[in-house]
């Protein structure tokens, strides 16, 4: 029997022979770079506009090119691109042809996913702040994430009603969800004066300058397969973020004021206090009407009464100047109308209101109050002298002389209620350096909360919120590798099919 020898310089030899055959299967006309990260991008838009091309079968389409792409992946890796350029890998895998289906699928029209609609007949207490949210939050309950989203949604209605008349009422609110009518219109009054001839200079711009301006609603549930599916029928109070001039002198004036009490002691350092322009923006009435408080609590009253002996609830949500606001109404809410339901207020990047009175008040009448922070939102860090909350409440415990001016400055402030916390550096989509109008957009507050899952996990994979509107008011800040030419030209193909988005309030 013959014993066979290998040639090592020969097998050597063969290997390096079939490592040449692939690369000329792969690519036989072009030299191997040691730096083809340019290529490969342009390859992957490449796909992408091959995929725009043939919108019947976006599948196969999406397929195929993941076929194709399977060898030059293992080229890049055998050409250890990652250890030359460290961003390479993170480039090729944004770009692959997988990530670009999922992104496809959030910039399109007819998206077939959508977030859970559980029926929360037996957990609408809860997920109202009943138990303070605790175990909800993080993780962060699936049945939440979607009635935060649609409480965000509902202030972008606002949003968009204001802007479609801003020196008027809008005619008409287009509502997120079908089943709730509006019921009242809410005007907030501010109570600086400004000179005539700013309005002379900048005719075009009186609603800048308006002493009232339209800043929300109420809408009330009116469906009853809804009310079925959420236990109870609801009533809504949204309201808008800071929009005209005199809105924005009114942020500044931080200084806090007492609020209204039956038997008021003035020496007394711990009443309750809030910031002057928020509740000048609250109570001032208007030269032909009602402040927006009486307002308010006129209407909640008339629907208790009109819808008694049933399950209610009131939600009160806002943005920016409008969560501050939430908080005011809130508390009047509770305070004068008898038999008043469940109050919760659901606030997307808020300032600070009050001291910790306030709060304490608040927390005594049973208003529930979660509020939505993203990490680097400049606004949620104002006004206030003070880190709050618990510091201060360890300090009170210790009776030490910080508590003494804490109660005498007027600039010492606290946070009310839980807190949900995201983070901008958590988007797979949004520049970890975005600017400061960015980390404070609803828009991208809601992005945030929609692949949100846990504070030591990453952005989901299943996020269902579309990204069409992100990319149309935040593109600056998006990510350079999803605004590309052929991108751009997905956005407008969704465009020229339709203008109605997908929402995560949708069944």
């Amino acid at each position: 029997m013959q014993t066979l020898t290998p040639n090592t310089p020969e097998l050597f030899q063969a290997k390096r022979r079939r490592f040449t055959c692939n690369t000329q299967t792969l690519n036989p006309t072009k030299p191997i770079l040691a730096f083809p990260t340019k290529i490969t991008n342009q390859e992957h838009l490449r796909n992408l506009e091959n995929v725009l091309k043939k919108t019947t079968n976006h599948h196969e389409n999406v397929s195929s090119h993941q076929n194709k792409s399977a060898p030059t992946t293992t080229l890049l890796g055998g050409l250890n691109l990652a250890r030359i350029w460290p961003q390479m890998k993170a480039a090729v895998e944004e770009m692959s042809p997988k990530n670009l289906k999922k992104l496809q699928r959030l910039l399109s029209k007819s998206s077939e996913e959508r977030s859970p609609k559980n029926k929360l007949g037996s957990k609408w207490r809860e997920l109202h702040g009943s138990n303070n949210w605790v175990g909800l939050l993080d993780p962060l309950d699936e049945n939440l994430r979607r009635e935060l989203v649609r409480y965000g949604e509902f202030v972008q209605a606002a949003y968009h009603a204001f802007h479609s008349d801003p020196e008027g009422s809008p005619r008409d609110v287009a509502l997120p969800d079908g089943s709730y009518k509006v019921t009242k219109s809410l005007y907030a009054t501010s109570s600086v004066r400004l000179p005539k001839w700013i309005d002379d200079m900048a005719p075009d711009l009186k609603w800048m300058t308006k002493q009232t301006s339209w800043v929300g609603y109420v809408a009330v549930c009116d469906d009853a397969t809804e009310i079925r599916r959420m236990g109870r029928r609801e009533i809504v109070i949204a309201l808008r973020g800071t929009a005209t001039l005199l809105e924005w002198s009114e942020n500044f004036r931080p200084n806090l004021v007492c609020m209204p009490e039956p038997k008021p002691e003035k020496s007394d350092p711990t009443r309750p206090k809030v910031e002057c322009g928020f509740n000048s923006l609250y109570t001032t009435c208007s030269q032909h009407g009602t402040s927006l408080a009486g307002s308010l609590i006129e209407e909640i009253k008339r629907l208790v009464d009109l819808y008694a002996g049933e399950e209610l609830s009131i939600s009160v949500t806002g943005h920016s100047l409008g969560a501050a606001i939430a908080l005011l109404a809130a508390d009047d809410i509770a305070t004068r109308v008898n038999y008043a339901p469940p109050v919760s207020v659901f606030s997307f990047g808020g300032p600070r209101v009050g001291n910790r009175e306030f709060a304490d008040r608040l927390d005594s009448k049973e208003v529930k109050v979660l509020r939505v922070v993203n990490s680097q939102d400049v606004v949620t860090k104002v006004p206030g002298i003070f880190s709050d909350n618990k510091n201060n409440q360890g300090q009170k415990s210790q009776g030490g002389i910080m508590e003494m001016v804490e109660r005498n400055n007027p600039w010492a402030y606290s946070h009310v209620g839980a807190e949900l916390r995201v983070d901008m550096k958590m988007s797979p989509y949004l520049k970890p350096n975005a600017d400061v109008a960015c980390c404070h957009d609803l828009e991208a507050y809601l992005h945030l909360v929609d692949g949100f899952l846990a504070s030591n996990c990453p952005f989901r994979t299943n996020a269902k919120r579309s990204l069409r509107k992100l990319l149309d008011e935040q593109r600056p800040n998006v990510k350079a590798l999803y605004t590309g030419k052929a991108l751009m030209r997905l956005n407008r193909f969704v465009s020229d099919n339709g203008d109605v988005l997908p929402s995560p309030s949708s069944s």
